[in-house]
């Protein structure tokens, strides 16, 4: 678990899949990466094969549900994958649209670099659709930097991590 200010994101599991599917289950929350929200059957599969981890030795799918504290309710999640062959972790973040506007996904991206530093990462890359203005602003409050990289339409967000 990772815990800050009012978050706790606790890793995931396949048993948060019925609560999630709530949580992501406005289509709006697809207008930028596609697709369209997984039904619970799906979602439940998805984190089943999640949570078994990657089949890559070289490489750690972390994924964590975002717990609000005070309303004890899951509002969305967190995942970084680890190459341990360049020591970088993709991020990315998700919050459910009633809980969007709170500095949620914020203070969960902010949390997860923050842990991320202790865990021999040296990069910390986002893919950011480049009108995702919100995303954006994620990005950087979680200290990453917009390059002139685009891949697959979105912008490539880096940090560099000491």
């Amino acid at each position: 678990m990772i815990g800050t200010a009012r978050l706790d994101l606790l890793p995931l599991r396949a048993g948060h899949a019925a609560e999630m599917a709530e949580v992501l289950a406005d289509p709006a929350l697809h207008a930028f990466t596609g697709g369209t929200p997984l039904s619970p059957e799906d979602l439940l599969a998805r984190y089943r094969r999640l949570a078994e981890g990657s089949p890559d030795p070289t490489v750690r799918w972390l994924n964590w549900v975002i717990r609000l504290r005070d309303e004890d309710r899951l509002t969305g999640t967190v995942q970084a994958t680890i190459t341990h062959a360049d020591a970088s972790a993709e991020i990315a973040w998700v919050v459910g649209t009633p809980w969007q506007g709170r500095g949620i996904a914020r203070e969960a991206a902010r949390g997860l670099v923050t842990w991320l530093a202790t865990q021999q990462v040296r990069t910390v890359i986002a893919h950011v659709h480049p009108d995702h203005h919100a995303s954006a602003a994620v990005a950087e409050s979680a200290g990453l930097a917009a390059t002139d990289e685009v891949h697959d339409g979105e912008t490539r967000w880096l940090l560099h991590l000491p």
